[in-house]
């Protein structure tokens, strides 16, 4: 039996416009000693909330931390009694994997929601999240899509964590052989950035942070990348000194672009505060994330960078200064993974670019440079010009620079 529907063609009805403002506050904070009794910092972040009744708290903590923190559970658990007509943490915290493997394990996912269901938190409830950016990211995701959104307290302990990732409005996890294919917006409730966590951390992951500050410098602030050139051996060398100023003045840029640019959601093609990333994105997945993000993304700017000396974009002596100031931060220039490879083939680093665009839709939309401090955006690239950009890499990367570190 057929039944006929005509469809009304009359109605001329006005469409409804609709346009819901909504305004995000939160607050970056620095200290040192953040679960020390006396330091009433995080029961502070809660109790802003003006609620008279203890706050639900969950916590989860990256697995590595405990190796050089091995006091840190029992810190939180006496931290929750001291405080405790503030917060409950409601069940023992939950540790799990640190580094990019956070990011490609779905199942942590599932065992975070469910923490959180036999918590029985609510949207009032808090999560604390303490450990590095990208198991930040993963539990950034979970948060946000646990009851549509439970507020977040991000700890990083990293450089990178607290210069860059942490403090930003993005969460997410790798999916399908993609970063971050899947993910949300969801600004946290606040970052409590202790920089004691920084003691601890091996070489690499002290200076993989690093490439987010020279990136960010690069394309915004002359001054910031001046003094990351002039410090670049005590950076290397762990001058903490240094390397809080470095952190703030990191942060401090990364914040002022999610305020002021007027697309703190990607909304559109462009992304500035990924330049050098189309490149550290496609390494990451060709070396099974063997390279530390920060790692890919210094030679992602390596790359960009020569790219927009060749483009004749770039003054020579400010490539010159980019690539010298990498390398005396201890930077790797090149992988074996940068050679070119035919496009067709799954290993190509060009693929890169694909996925780039993809990840925003619309147009290709790179961040190059024009200057130090002068970023500018292009739609179309020449794959030549990058391929002999690799082949300059390649090049430099065998005159190797050692750092001798004479801090006192």
């Amino acid at each position: 039996m057929t039944i006929g529907i005509k469809q009304k063609t009359d109605l001329n009805l006005e469409p409804i416009h609709q346009c819901v403002p909504v305004t995000f506050r939160y607050n970056v904070h620095f200290t040192k000693g953040l679960f020390e009794l006396d330091n009433p910092l995080l029961a502070q972040a809660i109790a802003s909330e003006g609620d008279a009744e203890p706050k639900k708290v969950i916590a989860v903590v990256d697995g590595g931390l405990l190796r050089f923190h091995r006091g840190l559970l029992g810190k939180l658990a006496a931290y929750s009694e001291h405080y405790g007509d503030i917060l409950t943490l409601m069940l023992e915290p939950m540790i799990v994997l640190g580094g990019e493997a956070a990011k490609n394990e779905p199942m942590l996912l599932e065992q975070i929601h469910k923490l959180i269901d036999s918590a029985g938190l609510c949207r009032h409830s808090y999560i604390l999240a303490i450990g590095g950016g990208a198991m930040l990211d993963m539990v950034g995701y979970a948060a946000g899509t646990a009851h549509r959104g439970i507020r977040l307290i991000r700890i990083p302990t990293t450089v990178l964590a607290q210069n860059d990732s942490g403090v930003g409005v993005k969460n997410g996890i790798n999916a399908f052989g993609k970063k971050n294919f899947l993910g949300t917006f969801a600004p946290p409730h606040a970052v409590l950035n202790d920089f004691d966590f920084l003691t601890t951390l091996n070489e690499r992951d002290w200076r993989s942070g690093v490439a987010e500050a020279v990136k960010v410098a690069l394309i915004k602030d002359r001054k910031f990348f001046e003094f990351i050139q002039t410090h670049a051996q005590a950076i290397a060398c762990r001058d903490m000194h240094i390397m809080q100023q470095l952190i703030y003045r990191c942060a401090q840029l990364h914040l002022q672009h999610i305020a002021t640019s007027g697309d703190p959601f990607e909304m559109g093609s462009s992304r500035p505060l990924d330049f050098g990333h189309w490149a550290a994105h496609r390494l990451e997945h060709l070396t099974n994330y063997s390279l530390r993000h920060g790692e890919a993304v210094a030679i992602g700017i390596a790359l960009d960078s020569t790219y927009s000396y060749l483009a004749g974009l770039l003054p020579a002596s400010h490539w010159q200064q980019i690539i010298n100031t990498l390398k005396v931060l201890g930077f790797t220039l090149y992988v074996p993974e940068l050679a070119p490879t035919q496009p067709g083939n799954s290993r190509c680093l060009f693929r890169g670019l694909t996925e780039f665009r993809e990840h925003l839709g619309g147009e290709l939309t790179l961040m190059l440079l024009q200057g130090i401090g002068q970023g500018i955006e292009v739609h179309e690239v020449d794959i030549s010009l990058y391929m002999q950009a690799v082949s300059i890499l390649k090049q430099l990367d065998k005159a190797k620079q050692t750092v001798t570190c004479r801090l006192g």
